[in-house]
């Protein structure tokens, strides 16, 4: 070969190695730019969405919600003490509603001798 040929290809090799070094180059570069963009298509798309709901009213205002509980509690206690000691303990229901009631079982557990 001569002089002529090899400086050709040495040329040609150059130069198909600058081409695919910069390639690579804009591909990275396309990735990042890909990357941002979605990105900020998805923060868009979370921005439409938060924009686009109805700001939220409450029906039910959590202090009521806090009176019905405690009142739900409460009845459920006293439908168990009813069930309790009107079905298990074989006496009248209402009964457990007195105090008298309640100061005899008090008696029973604090007895003084």
């Amino acid at each position: 070969m001569s002089t002529n040929e090899t400086e050709k290809q040495q040329k040609r090799r150059a130069k198909n190695e600058k081409a695919a070094t910069s390639s690579e180059a804009q591909v990275a570069q396309n990735k990042e730019k890909n990357q941002d963009t979605r990105k900020k298509q998805k923060k868009l798309q979370k921005k439409e969405k938060r924009d686009a709901k109805f700001p939220r009213i409450r029906v039910f205002p959590i202090w009521l919600r806090i009176i019905v509980i405690s009142i739900l509690c409460v009845s459920a206690l006293v439908i168990g003490l009813m069930v309790g000691y009107g079905v298990i303990g074989d006496g009248p229901p209402t009964e457990v509603l007195k105090k008298e009631t309640w100061q005899h079982i008090i008696d029973i557990v604090y007895k003084s001798e």
